[in-house]
This record gives C-alpha cells, structure tokens and sequence, in this order.
C-alpha cells in the first residue's frame, strides 16, 4: 500500500529521544524506498505492455529532450571553466598544451556525471516528486489502488526505466560539451592548437574512465528515481508537504549521489 495516514508522535522527552526517533525514521523510510525501487525493476519487464508504453516514452522524452537545453549551458561552461584554470596553472610550467587530457579525463571520470546528475535531480526529480505527491494528496493514488491497479508498477516503473536510460545518454552528451568548451578556451585563450588539444584528449583517456562514468550515471538514474519517487508517495499536508516533497528530494539526491560517488570512485579507483 502507498497511501497512509499521516503520522503523529508525542514530543520527545529529550534530545537523545528525538535524534534516536530521526535516526530510526530514516531508517524506516529508507528501507521503505529500496523496497519500492526493488518492486520496479521486477516490473520493468512490463515496460512494453500497451498501458506502461506510452508513459515510458513520455519520461523518455521529459527526462531526455526537455532537459538538453540546460544540460548544454551547464556543460559548455564547465569544460571551460575546467580548461581556463587548469591551463592557467599549466601555463607556469609550460604545458598548458596538456589541458585537453585534463579536461577529458575530468568530464569522463567525474564531471560529467555528476553535473548532468545534479541538473536532472533538480529539474526532473523535483518535478516526479512534485507530481507523485499532488496525486497522494488529491487521493488519485488511493483511487488507483481501489481500483486495483498497482502504483509502483504504473507510476514508479516508467520514470525508473526513463531515467536509467537517458542518464547514460545525457552524460555521453555532457561529456562532449564539455570536452568541446574546453577545446574553445584552449585555442582562443591559451594558445593550444584544436589538434594538440584533441591528440591529447584521445592519447592518454582510457575506456576505463568512460565505463565508470557511464556506469556512475546509471546508478545516478536510479537514485534520483529511487528518491524523486519516495519522496511523492510520502507526501502529507496537502500543499504545504508538496513543497516539502520537492525540496527533500532535491537535497537527499544531492548528498546521495555525492556520497555514491565518492563510493563509486573509490572502488575503481582505488
């Protein structure tokens, strides 16, 4: 069951009480959206079924298309920021011709990801969470479980499937952008020829750095949708706790995709 009443507690008796009461909900509630997310993925193999078609290819294209015109400034202008301080510092030891491998193995490893998952948590985890708890609140979800249709299957499922598809796809995107807007810093503002620049973009990356940050996008994808989600169907308070809604799932997706990708960093490269 999704829908429940809200919650109340007596006031706790200390401060030792209250945290020990955070801690235990955190725990409750993070045991409560891994076994949402588990039930998604048994019901991913219905993502071509007449009813959940359509709503996958929406989140598709909400998740993908939607988001390419701000994933596009963001990661033009972070490979140029990235190029312009890292060829400054290169510059007073005379390599600055170096900045197209640090550059790529940046966007590769770790920026690419991370910024293109940081924009979609914000624009569309925030916006999953916000449409999820409106329906909560409206009592649509309670009418879709009397009607005997399951929400994890009809709601979770295709934003799940749109997000651990597009994330992938938006990071392969953001990485050449960025790799781009450093190549235009370096021949406009540090001197380093287009061809010096890519020969040693391509000379010194490794597959390894492209795996592991697709691999941290897809992980990325899964979280958002596991927090967006959650996040939705714990919604109370009409909408007042869909504001709160909104902004939990943007704050716990961005610690916890700092924190996994750390993780993720550290295990492949350790």
């Amino acid at each position: 069951m999704i829908t429940h009443e809200p919650e109340y507690f007596d006031p706790p008796l200390n401060l030792f009480a209250a945290v020990g009461r955070r801690v235990l909900l955190a725990c409750r509630n993070t045991g409560r959206a891994l076994i949402m997310i588990a039930e998604a993925f048994m019901h991913i193999r219905s993502v071509f079924s007449r009813r959940s078609r359509h709503e996958a290819l929406y989140q598709l294209f909400f998740t993908g298309i939607k988001s390419l015109g701000v994933i596009t400034v963001v990661a033009m202008f972070t490979g140029m920021i990235l190029a312009l301080q890292t060829g400054l510092e290169l510059r007073r030891f005379g390599q600055e011709v170096n900045i197209g491998t640090a550059v790529t193995v940046t966007m590769l490893r770790e920026m690419g990801p991370f910024m293109t998952a940081l924009i979609v948590a914000a624009s569309v985890g925030s916006a999953i969470a916000a449409q999820l708890g409106t329906m909560v609140v409206s009592e649509e979800i309670a009418a879709l479980e009397l009607m005997s249709v399951n929400p994890v299957r009809f709601l979770v499922m295709p934003r799940l499937v749109g997000l651990m598809v597009m994330m992938p796809i938006l990071t392969v995107y953001t990485n050449i952008i960025g790799i781009v807007g450093g190549a235009v810093v370096g021949y406009t503002q540090l001197g380093v020829s287009l061809q010096a620049y890519f020969d040693n973009a391509t000379r010194f990356a490794e597959n390894k750095d492209l795996y592991v940050g697709l691999f941290k996008a897809f992980v990325f994808g899964v979280i958002i949708a596991t927090v967006a989600c959650h996040q939705g169907f714990a919604t109370t308070g009409g909408a007042l706790g869909v504001g709160r809604a909104t902004r939990r799932t943007v704050v716990v997706s961005f610690l916890t995709i700092l924190v996994i990708g750390y993780m993720i960093t550290r295990l492949f490269y350790a």
